[in-house]
């Protein structure tokens, strides 16, 4: 499994680029994983939903399957977040796993900016910025490509991962 972060500030269109880089990616073979931080609490069942009462009522783990999917709810309850790595470990079933977030991880990352945005860059400050993906050309030796030709970015990540070698690909390793 190999990873890449998609990462730049709020308003630049990175679920978007990620939402078209997914497709791309899986007509040429890749099997796809997003790993998407938030920054604050979230719900993926509904109240109501048994799942969310059975989380309601204290549970630690609530794994919830079907013929068409299964998803595994893991409450923390006061426990330390899980590192990029130990994440990463749940999704090995992929070829590549784009990330979403954890901008300042030490991972190789596309930048998504928009010009309007008036966002400061990461890729002068951040080494692993690898390319960015904008709507505004930028004065940078980075690759840059157009943030909405989705097939571009697939190629550049298609040829990077071609170059590496098969193997898990944890955060911080080299």
């Amino acid at each position: 499994m190999q990873v890449l972060g998609i990462a730049g500030y709020s308003g630049t269109g990175k679920t978007t680029l990620i939402e078209k880089l997914i497709p791309e990616l899986g007509r040429r073979g890749y099997r796809v994983g997003v790993l998407k931080h938030a920054h604050h609490a979230f719900d993926v069942d509904r109240p109501g939903k048994d799942s969310f009462r059975f989380r309601e009522a204290g549970a630690a783990s609530v794994l919830i399957a079907s013929g068409n999917r299964w998803a595994l709810l893991q409450e923390l309850r006061g426990a330390p977040e899980p590192d990029l790595n130990e994440l990463l470990a749940k999704l090995s079933s992929c070829d590549l796993v784009l990330i979403e977030g954890y901008k300042q991880a030490p991972i190789d990352k596309i930048e998504v900016h928009r010009g309007a945005n008036a966002a400061p860059l990461l890729y002068p400050h951040d080494s692993r910025v690898v390319a960015v993906a904008t709507d505004t050309p930028l004065a940078t030796n980075l690759s840059q490509f157009d943030i909405n030709n989705a097939a571009q970015v697939a190629d550049f990540i298609e040829s990077r991962m071609r170059r590496e070698q098969p193997s898990l690909r944890l955060v911080g390793s080299d």
